[in-house]
């Protein structure tokens, strides 16, 4: 019998999980997850894993704590692999040790994996040391669900306090802490969704927090920190000054490709939301592709147009008798993706355009002599015809078939609460089936950045206004362009 594992999730950023965690979470039969555990995490969880939903709130609990324990021996004594993903750390004030004790009663085996604390990363995120030699050497946890038990007059001593579950009390608990002798003056701030790119922290004091959150509207989950070291925040407070922060950015990339660019938008702090408009698949017929595939060694060039393409012309080259060494024709790529897709092949670029469009690839080709060769362009179902066209004006004879297609993303759908700052555009193809699922009326008010001319002339051909574009057309000149103008709409 695997033991059930108890497993923080963090405090809200799943990056924040740790290693031993998330290899738990991939080897799981079974999870059991909260409210609080990023949403996020489960996408590593294994296809056929039994995802249990036994999330919290105030006043609205899913499973009740003895259904829990029951539901974790049960799955154990069947002899699947359990994982309690509770957020932050299982055992500070989450109920951790009253499921290892139910676990340990009835003989079935457990390991607790701690997690980040939501009061680490709170005070992370908004920039408040808990400790620090010049301000506090002492720190309380406090839970604020049931504030008459609790002895305000010990905690009000210590130096820096941190409050779990008491955005709701917080002006009954400030009331007794004063009363227990805190100044009215102390700093204090509450912070909503630690850690995530969504985090919402209202600053104030001990004597008129609770009169600042009541008109924010703040809603729980929601941490307070309270004490003089919150006076560090000001110069502290690197997280939500990120370029991005606070920005709701929807990248509509097919969903495999997104995560590269959806990290470096995260990383400059925007709040990401994944929205595919298309869907990357094979060809419907595979034949012209394999055909060239078989006569491999009589094309003189390769030109690869994007990642993509490099992608299916090899699952389609290993599905054959063949291998890489039938090539012998010299390496053309379009743009670092691209190259970096072969590189990871351990095969070297012969040419690559300065400018990462179809003009640039004609350009490169002009000092090169073409009359009599044979060129193979494997690329999308739906493309330019630029680079055909012109190469075989110069005499040469271009192979295009057929390695990819990009299609109308399927069960795609616009969350009701979701009011971007931004959406990207990374491709035509991207822009074309995004209008065709939401239309160009969903953009209004939104910023429209594109990752480059082509793309940027047919959001414009469909009534998109366009933002900004990239001067490199790369994910990494689309984020560029987007901090240029960074300031919200």
């Amino acid at each position: 019998m695997a033991p059930v594992a108890l497993v923080g999730a963090g405090p809200g950023d799943p990056g924040l999980v740790t290693v031993r965690g998330l290899e738990l979470i991939r080897r799981a039969d079974v999870i059991v997850y909260d409210n609080l555990a990023a949403p996020a995490l489960l996408a590593y969880t294994r296809p056929d894993a039994e995802r249990i939903y036994a999330g919290k709130k105030r006043a609205e609990h899913a499973l009740t704590q003895k259904q829990i324990n029951d539901l974790l021996i049960d799955r154990a004594r069947a002899g699947r692999r359990v994982v309690r993903l509770k957020g932050g750390d299982p055992l500070l004030f989450g109920r951790g040790g009253e499921e290892a004790e139910a676990l340990a009663d009835a003989g079935i085996p457990f390991e607790i994996v701690p997690g980040v604390s939501s009061a680490l990363g709170a005070a992370a995120c908004a920039g408040i040391p808990l400790t620090h030699r010049e301000h506090t050497s002492a720190v309380t946890f406090v839970t604020g669900h049931e504030v008459g038990k609790i002895d305000w007059n010990r905690v009000g001593a210590s130096e820096t306090i941190v409050v779990f579950m008491g955005l709701v009390s917080f002006g009954e608990i400030a009331r007794r802490l004063m009363a227990a002798g805190r100044s009215p003056e102390t700093p204090a701030v509450a912070i909503r969704w630690a850690t995530r790119r969504d985090q919402r922290t209202i600053a104030g004091t001990l004597g008129d927090l609770a009169d600042r959150i009541a008109q924010a509207q703040l809603k729980p989950p929601a941490l307070i920190l309270v004490g003089e070291v919150v006076r560090l925040r000001e110069k502290l407070n690197w997280f939500e000054r990120l370029p991005l922060f606070g920005r709701t950015v929807v990248v509509t990339r097919a969903r495999d490709q997104a995560p590269a660019l959806s990290a470096r938008l995260a990383e400059a702090g925007a709040n990401v939301v994944e929205l595919p408009t298309i869907h990357i698949e094979p060809p419907a017929d595979l034949a012209p592709l394999d055909l060239a595939i078989s006569r491999l060694e009589s094309f003189d060039w390769l030109i690869f147009t994007s990642a993509n393409g490099v992608r299916f012309f090899m699952e389609r080259l290993d599905a054959s008798a063949r291998d890489l060494r039938a090539l012998r024709a010299r390496l053309c790529a379009i743009g670092p993706a691209t190259a970096a897709a072969l590189a990871a092949l351990h095969l070297k670029i012969d040419l690559m355009p300065d400018e990462y469009v179809a003009e640039s690839i004609v350009a490169a080709f002009e000092k090169i002599p073409l009359e009599g060769a044979r060129i193979l362009l494997p690329r999308a179902a739906v493309a330019r015809d630029l680079i055909p066209k012109e190469l075989e004006k110069r005499g040469a004879r271009v192979t295009v078939v057929e390695a990819y297609r990009t299609v109308a993303a399927r069960h795609t759908r616009w969350p009701d609460d979701l009011r971007p700052d931004w959406v990207t555009f990374t491709s035509s193809s991207t822009v074309e089936h995004f209008h065709q699922l939401f239309g160009a009326a969903r953009l209004s008010g939104v910023r429209v950045a594109s990752i480059g001319p082509v793309t940027s002339a047919t959001a414009r051909k469909l009534g998109i206004e366009v933002t900004v574009e990239a001067r490199e057309h790369t994910t990494e000149g689309l984020l560029d362009a987007m901090l240029r103008t960074s300031s919200p709409p």
